[in-house]
């Protein structure tokens, strides 16, 4: 299938203060308000399950606060792991009993998989929860972090940790949709090619859905 672009023009030069004022505008949607959560069935709907279990899971949205502008900090998992192979992720995980709040979950999975500390995370919002095909229910969580960044990689989970220009993300001709033949049927997917970072998946997903967000129109103006 030939890509084809999605997005409408986005806002140019957002500040910390504007993706603080987006998220406070928006309701972010869980199954409760909709019956079906977004997910990767969003452009294949017969995939999604309403019966099927899913596991509570949470990620981090990291927003770095550079001075020439904001940064999202993506990794790459390692090509071992069972779930997710290979494939660009924001950092998180399962929810444990441990964890308080999905927010609690998605920190303690930052600072285990990237060695960034929770204190240097200020949390600002949650988009839509998230359902994969692998079967995990995902709350992503967004965070604003202060550079400088000293890293620290899980490297057994994570062979990579790079940052990607926000404003990218909100470039009319950055998101894609392609397609590709998964258990004899077309399915159909978005995707993000940031130079050699092929972004795809729930990561995409979850990039589109901020997006969403941050071009949004304001209803005040």
């Amino acid at each position: 299938m030939e890509p084809r672009n999605l997005l409408s023009p986005g806002r140019r030069g957002l500040s910390a203060g504007d993706v603080c004022d987006c998220l406070a505008r928006a309701a972010p949607r869980g199954p409760a308000d909709t019956g079906v959560p977004r997910g990767d069935h969003d452009l294949n709907p017969d995939m999604y399950d309403p019966g099927r279990p899913f596991t509570a899971a949470a990620v981090l949205v990291p927003i770095v606060t550079h001075a020439s502008g904001l940064t999202v900090l993506l990794t790459r998992r390692t090509a071992h792991l069972d779930t997710h192979a290979g494939q660009i992720s924001f950092p998180g995980g399962r929810i444990e009993p441990g964890d308080d709040s999905p927010a609690a979950a998605a920190l303690r999975e930052t600072e285990e998989e990237i060695g960034l500390p929770r204190r240097q995370v200020r949390l600002i919002g949650t988009l839509d929860t998230y359902v994969t095909r692998t079967g995990f229910e995902v709350t992503p969580v967004v965070g604003l972090i202060d550079p400088p960044l000293s890293l620290i990689l899980d490297t057994f989970e994570v062979a990579e940790a790079f940052e990607a220009p926000l404003e990218f993300f909100l470039q009319p001709g950055s998101l894609q949709q392609h397609s590709r033949q998964f258990e004899g049927q077309e399915r159909h997917f978005y995707v993000y090619p940031f130079n050699d970072h092929f972004i795809w998946g729930a990561t995409a997903g979850m990039l589109v859905n901020l997006s969403e967000l941050l071009t949004a129109p304001d209803k005040g103006d």
